[in-house]
């Protein structure tokens, strides 16, 4: 199979900045090392080991400690090395749906997905926090996500909480459609829904918000905006499902956040306002037309935004939540919106400040105090 084209997202890594934050991160040097393995490789299941391994590789680099607080080199990595898979020519076939299936081990080995493992003890209480990457990168390249970076931060932490230690571990999630339609949510959740000898005891679903504040969105809408992602693509239209989860048919227009949000607001007070956020945009029942409702969906109406929009948070929140749903689990399970984060200054040779590595501590520190309050809150009876 002849190599296939690089996409928007994948081009976007030639650019400077890019390059700059790899070089000056260390990640700069996994492009030749994955160049150089893969031309090693003797066939397609090789290359599937040699994948995973600079996969994991990534991951582990990135979550380490000093690494940690920027989620950046670990994106523009990976979108290096699926450039390279992209292009690479090798002395054996190479089937179309070998190459795409080499591109998914890729992801899903370097964004934590194969990571979310914990150790079967009942004295554990096991927590799953999930970022996003960068986007708006065409208004500036140099963006971080705060989700992601946060979520970095806080794989393999631990916490006390109500007698257990609560383990958290990590995953980050592509700003792409594509992907979520592909199931990918679902792939890496589900199996924590009860699927393992380990399920999960808390499932928090994390993007970038507004400026200024954390967001605690109440109700995920079963809809998806024309909004482009990372690859310039927009897919609006009802959130397409896959067919194995075993979700009701039709799905549900709503699914409700159960994190303690009161005593999230109340317990994890910090730098930034924490907003219980309940608007949503529905179609009344009856209705053509869309309306804001502060106070959530009314019922029978069809849903066009939950809380936080109808991007990719609110896909990602309302799987998730649906997946709680399906497999009867009555854990806290919902969606936080960080406060942006920007760089003030419009210089491109400069990827960071001081206000800039000030903000993303301060957002993840109040992100970690979140993830707190929800956990102790549930152990403790609180609402």
């Amino acid at each position: 199979m002849d190599a296939t084209p690089t996409t928007a997202e994948e081009d976007r890594a030639r650019r400077e900045a890019p390059r700059l934050l790899l070089r000056r991160s260390g990640f700069a040097a996994a492009a030749p090392l994955f160049t150089a393995d893969l031309e090693g490789a003797a066939g397609a299941d090789e290359a599937a080991r040699i994948v995973t391994s600079h996969g994991h590789r990534l991951w582990s680099e990135a979550v380490r400690s000093g690494q940690a607080g920027d989620d950046r080199p670990l994106y523009w990595a990976r979108l290096a090395l699926a450039a390279i898979l992209r292009s690479w020519e090798p002395p054996f076939g190479l089937a179309a749906e070998e190459r795409a299936a080499l591109l998914r081990r890729l992801e899903y080995a370097s964004r934590g997905h194969d990571d979310l493992v914990f150790a079967p003890d009942d004295r554990q209480l096991r927590v799953i926090v999930t970022g996003f990457d960068p986007f708006g990168l065409d208004e500036d390249v140099r963006r971080s996500n705060p989700s992601g970076a946060a979520a970095l931060a806080l794989h393999g932490t631990s916490f006390e909480a109500g007698g257990h230690t609560a383990v958290v571990r990590a995953a980050v999630f592509p700003v792409r459609w594509r992907d979520f339609t592909e199931g990918m949510a679902e792939k890496t959740l589900m199996p924590h829904y009860g699927a393992t000898a380990a399920p999960a005891d808390a499932v928090i679903t994390v993007s970038r918000g507004q400026e200024g504040r954390f967001d605690l969105e109440a109700y995920n809408g079963a809809w998806r905006s024309g909004r482009a992602d990372n690859e310039d693509r927009g897919e609006p239209g009802p959130i397409p499902l896959p067919g194995d989860t075993g979700a009701p048919d039709p799905p549900p227009q709503w699914c409700r956040s159960t994190l303690p949000r009161r005593a999230i607001v109340e317990g994890a007070a910090g730098r930034f306002p924490i907003v219980d956020n309940t608007e949503v945009t529905e179609i009344p029942a009856g209705g053509t037309e869309p309306v804001v409702r502060p106070d959530g969906p009314t019922e029978g109406s069809q849903a066009r935004a939950g809380g936080g929009g109808a991007y990719l948070s609110n896909e990602i929140a309302y799987r998730n939540t649906l997946l709680r749903d399906t497999a009867g689990r009555d854990i806290p399970a919902g969606h936080v919106h960080t406060p942006r984060l920007e760089l003030a200054t419009e210089d491109p040779s400069a990827v960071t400040d001081a206000d800039f590595e000030r903000d993303r501590a301060d957002i993840t520190e109040q992100l970690k105090a979140i993830v707190m309050a929800a956990v102790r809150a549930r152990t403790e009876g609180a609402e």
